[in-house]
């Protein structure tokens, strides 16, 4: 097998998504780290993503992932962490954090299961609203994440904001609109409404956003699941599992049954496989969107 190529990261171009010039990769790492070498790391649709080899100011090595985007990258690395490092060079953005050696495997519906419903118990909204403190992206869109205290009336509105995006990508169809006509204006009250009414109360849970096996893997040599390439934001924590509901993803069934043994669906819980059908049609906006040469998707 030929050797992966390598790059020079103070003076090479890295790809299409990426810097000119290492100096200002430098400033965003620990005093007195020089750059060694780089090589492109894993696959992303809508970035270019590489493992950074460096040398801390004590002589020691140290690894770093770098991802870098173009154009509206300044929002997408945003949206992915906020305690980001984003270069404003002229549409050149990119983010750095720790390099994890993974194994790219599907986690245990056990494990993972516990790790997600830990993640969703164990967080707090900082405004007690649905929402995020930022945008962020969803696949390749923008996802505009503003507070909103009613979760039916937040989902509504980001569906719709998904929805028109498809249509604009894939073109108008009489039939789909009127359908989604429908869904918004009598299916999602019907089905959300009843979380926050007669005395019911709805956390904001902290979610992922966009998880699925391409966005989870096994930490080597601890063998915890690693969740990254998040779209968060502060949602009813049953939208997590919309996405596992989609027939194209691996993480499925087993892995919903394991999450709801630590966490019970809301009530009315006799809706919530209702629910769980509704969320999955935000995910498959995303994906019909995204890859508009997928027509099965959007038929779906």
């Amino acid at each position: 097998m030929a050797a992966p190529t390598t790059f020079d990261p103070r003076h090479t171009l890295l790809g299409t998504g990426s810097f000119q010039k290492g100096e200002e990769l430098e400033k965003c790492l620990p005093p007195g780290t020089k750059l060694v070498q780089g090589t492109p790391w894993g696959a992303s649709a809508w970035t270019a993503t590489y493992k950074v080899t460096a040398e801390l100011a004590d002589g020691t090595r140290a690894f770093f992932f770098v991802k870098t985007a173009k154009n509206r990258g300044a929002v997408m690395m945003e949206g992915e962490s906020n305690s980001l490092q984003s270069i404003d060079r002229p549409g050149t953005y990119f983010l750095i954090m720790d390099f994890l050696d993974l194994e790219i495997a599907l986690p245990d519906p056990t494990v993972l299961g516990r790790v997600v419903a830990d993640l969703h118990k164990n967080s707090t909204s900082p405004t007690g609203k649905f929402g995020f403190a930022t945008p962020t992206y969803h696949g390749r869109h923008i996802q505009p994440n503003d507070w909103d205290e009613s979760w039916s009336r937040y989902f509504a509105r980001l569906l719709a904001i998904f929805f028109e995006i498809d249509v604009s990508v894939n073109g108008p169809w009489r039939e789909y609109e009127e359908a989604f006509e429908t869904l918004r204006a009598r299916v999602i009250p019907r089905l959300l409404g009843p979380l926050q009414a007669g005395g019911r109360a709805l956390k904001p849970c902290l979610v992922h956003g966009d998880l699925w096996e391409d966005n989870t893997g096994i930490a080597v040599g601890t063998g915890r699941p690693v969740l990254y390439d998040a779209s968060a934001m502060y949602a009813h924590n049953e939208y997590e599992l919309g996405m596992w509901r989609r027939d194209e993803i691996k993480i499925g069934i087993s892995h919903i049954d394991a999450y709801l043994q630590h966490c019970p669906p809301s009530e009315p819980a006799h809706q919530f496989d209702d629910r769980n059908r509704l969320y999955s049609i935000k995910f498959k906006l995303t994906h019909s969107s995204g890859w508009p040469s997928l027509h099965e998707t959007r038929k779906k």
